[in-house]
């Protein structure tokens, strides 16, 4: 059976006007991937990747899930097994995650790029993986030339302060690049510190990064500052955060003081002097965010690393997390508002894990726009586990509902893979039917050039605003 049978070319596309919206406005812009974790020293090498099993599996907790889920034992996930067994374990999962969205994304990432019209199952996955494996050989499909191939102008990836930027330097140099490459502020473990020793190794190597020494509380922040500024100066525009909810408890600096020498000794901190250390950073990191005309994005809510048997065995961070059920409102509006209340507080992302809390996060956001910018607030993009058909649309009527969602900044990949821009093309689809289906509803006049701008503003034209960042060369929208 053909996969052209299934991912047609109007797939997801139910109106005449869903189709113009999509095929003759939304489908051949360029992408500006705001938020991401691609490794940037691929990007900066132009890797070739070894197989498909590479791009595709390796570090990929979706398909390591599925996997488990469909009884496929450990070694094919995260294992030693070579990469095709571990590609013909994903291959005998794909029939079973029907109705699940990595079904959708397996497909319409053979068809695009690798131009593959079968469904991948038992049968097929001996071509299918031979054939991927020869095209990923190719120029076109290095790192640069699948960004290339996907029309992305920018990338901002994911970089710890203590990250010498040293692949974003050489990037940088580039003369007239077709992706521009970003790096994004991630100080998560500045504020991990519930265990000290971790924390105090993270602060020597802050340490390092700087070339000084840090025994005092205004000795940390104007490290922490030094690096903000190196951030900056390689193009940074952007902060990210990633909470299980928001720190906003009452703090005095005098406090932090004695908290961060605490810390300094290796001896945790006691009752709730850890919240309110954690509160104040997190608040001066926002204020240097908005000293420099930053973004700051916050991705609250999620419940990682809940499975201590996997976590000993094969460590953090491979597929064991959950929707977090956080208390976030309370927290959430004292934060912004002390912020706010200081006129320092920068254009925000934020981001919701738990699918209870959408209008809850549309709302908030409606509290703190100030008419300095348009849409300098924003609730960001369903993400992680609500980042399919359902979670997308969710979203969309929650922003739709309470705020404006013709000032939305659009979609993100949140991911490891460079095959993963299909999402891009799975969230402009899904708009472009949503409002189709509004006008045939009568819900909204078929004004196709009112509704084809909404199109181009929420597909690029609002994150490049918003985002401010100079574009590669394929940032042209006609190019």
């Amino acid at each position: 059976m053909s996969a052209f049978a299934f991912i047609k070319e109007d797939f997801l596309l139910e109106t005449d006007l869903a189709r113009h919206l999509f095929h003759d406005v939304a489908k051949d812009l360029p992408i500006i991937d705001y938020h991401c974790h691609l490794p940037v020293d691929q990007i900066r090498s132009n890797h070739t990747f070894r197989s498909i099993t590479e791009i595709w599996l390796d570090g990929d907790h979706y398909k390591w899930r599925a996997m488990r889920a469909n009884g496929v034992a450990e070694r094919f996930c995260t294992g030693d097994a070579t990469d095709f067994e571990k590609f013909e374990a994903w291959a005998k999962t794909v029939p079973q995650t029907i109705r699940n969205p990595l079904y959708h994304w397996t497909h319409m990432e053979l068809k695009r790029p690798f131009g593959i019209a079968k469904l991948l199952n038992e049968q097929s996955a001996r071509s299918i993986y031979d054939r991927t494996t020869a095209r990923l050989q190719e120029e076109g499909f290095t790192t640069l030339g699948l960004l290339k191939q996907f029309k992305v102008a920018v990338v901002c990836t994911t970089d710890d302060p203590i990250d010498s930027l040293e692949h974003h330097k050489a990037l940088a140099a580039r003369v007239h690049p077709e992706t521009r490459v970003y790096p994004t502020w991630r100080p998560d473990k500045a504020i991990a510190i519930d265990d000290p020793t971790p924390w105090n190794s993270w602060v020597e190597a802050l340490e390092a990064a700087n070339r000084t020494s840090i025994g005092t509380w205004p000795q940390f922040m104007a490290s922490l500052e030094s690096r903000h500024t190196a951030f900056h100066e390689m193009g940074c525009r952007a902060s990210d955060h990633g909470l299980e909810q928001m720190y906003a408890e009452a703090f005095t600096d005098a406090e932090l003081e004695v908290s961060f020498g605490r810390l300094r000794a290796g001896r945790a901190l006691e009752g709730d002097a850890a919240l309110r250390f954690k509160s104040g950073l997190l608040h001066h990191l926002a204020v240097l965010d908005h000293r420099r005309g930053w973004v700051q994005q916050f991705h609250l809510g999620a419940l990682r690393n809940t499975n201590a048997r996997a976590r000993r065995t094969l460590g953090p961070d491979k597929g064991f997390d959950s929707i977090g059920d956080f208390d976030q409102a309370a927290p959430l509006a004292r934060f912004l508002d002390a912020l706010d209340d200081s006129n320092q507080l920068a254009k925000t992302i934020l981001y919701n894990l738990n699918p209870r809390d959408n209008e809850l996060f549309a709302s908030m956001i409606g509290n703190f726009q100030d008419g300095s910018v348009a849409g300098k607030m924003q609730y960001g993009a369903a993400w992680w586990f609500l980042d399919q058909k359902d979670g997308m649309e969710a979203q969309i009527q929650a922003l739709s509902n309470l705020g404006l969602f013709s000032r939305f900044v659009g979609m993100i990949t949140d991911s490891r893979s460079f095959l993963s821009y299909s999402r891009h093309e799975y969230y402009r689809r899904l708009v472009c039917n949503l409002l189709g289906n509004d006008v045939r509803a009568g819900y909204l006049p078929e004004d196709r050039d009112l509704l084809g701008q909404a199109v181009r503003n929420v597909c690029f034209g609002n994150a490049k605003a918003y985002l401010g960042l100079t574009l590669g060369s394929l940032g042209d929208p006609v190019s």
